[in-house]
């Protein structure tokens, strides 16, 4: 594990996840967060843990099957965003401010441990993992929902570095979607662990209005178009709009965007 400390790198994350609303990003991941909690299999009354569970969508699809969830989030208004959600829906969720890389949980507390491009986004890699790890009960599944370096993912995020580049030295949250990085991260407090390549389509009005979700509403968009001058946003946005084009899936002016992710489901030892 590594000794540097990454609070600054953390608070700093913490305040470009708070710009915007990233329960409208969220909408897209419900997918995502359906398949998972399908492989992961949580049956009634056992006990579920949707770590940077943002707006609470994973938290939200293990709570129907009558499960008892928590879920934790380092940005108070996703947090308040996803009290809300469960409260509309009549549903009993324990939502917690609090950060994936020291999580506010006894040891062996839960059955399965979710993850939905979430703790993929923490700074400190090993301490994030090693957490999943020490709350999740021997026999316990941790599953996960990782973007990937290639496809859109990697194109999308390595459009952002060019931009808004990240710090030296956090390694970068697409290694959670490779079976080596898995492998050190995880493998030596797991039984197995079984991957699978999947694939999650957005839907937007057109490629434009996909642009213009991301622009308003997710926090790292958000974040690299401050800090460019007005010639640099217009270049961020033509290569956004690039991306989205290359993985767009139908020509009838709408946009199906093309997501492939990997699904991870580790056993605990």
């Amino acid at each position: 594990m590594t000794d540097r400390d990454y609070t600054d790198v953390t608070r700093s994350q913490q305040e470009t996840w708070s710009a915007g609303d990233f329960n409208e990003i969220a909408r897209q991941n419900v997918v995502m967060a359906e398949a998972l909690c399908e492989t992961v299999d949580p049956h009634p009354g056992q006990r579920v843990l949707d770590v940077a569970c943002g707006s609470g969508t994973a938290a939200l699809v293990a709570e129907r099957r009558y499960c008892e969830v928590s879920g934790i989030d380092y940005v108070p208004g996703l947090i308040e965003r996803a009290t809300a959600r469960a409260r509309a829906n009549g549903q009993s969720v324990d939502f917690r401010v609090g950060d994936a890389q020291d999580l506010p949980f006894p040891d062996d507390s839960f059955d399965a441990v979710l993850s939905v491009y979430g703790v993929q986004f923490a700074p400190d890699q090993e301490r994030a993992a090693s957490e999943l790890l020490r709350v999740c009960k021997p026999g316990g599944t941790i599953g996960l929902a990782s973007p990937v370096p290639e496809g859109w993912s990697g194109d999308w995020f390595a459009v952002h570095a060019r931009y808004a580049p990240p710090p030296p030295d956090v390694q970068s949250p697409l290694l959670w979607g490779t079976d080596d990085r898995l492998e050190e991260l995880l493998g030596s407090g797991t039984r197995s662990i079984e991957s699978e390549r999947r694939t999650a389509l957005q839907y937007y009005r057109s490629i434009d209005h996909a642009v213009s979700v991301f622009s308003t509403y997710f926090g790292p968009t958000i974040r690299a178009l401050e800090l460019s001058d007005p010639k640099t946003r217009e270049r961020l946005r033509d290569d956004l709009e690039d991306v989205f084009t290359r993985y767009n899936r139908t020509s009838d002016g709408t946009a199906i965007v093309e997501n492939r992710y990997l699904e991870t489901t580790a056993v605990c030892a």
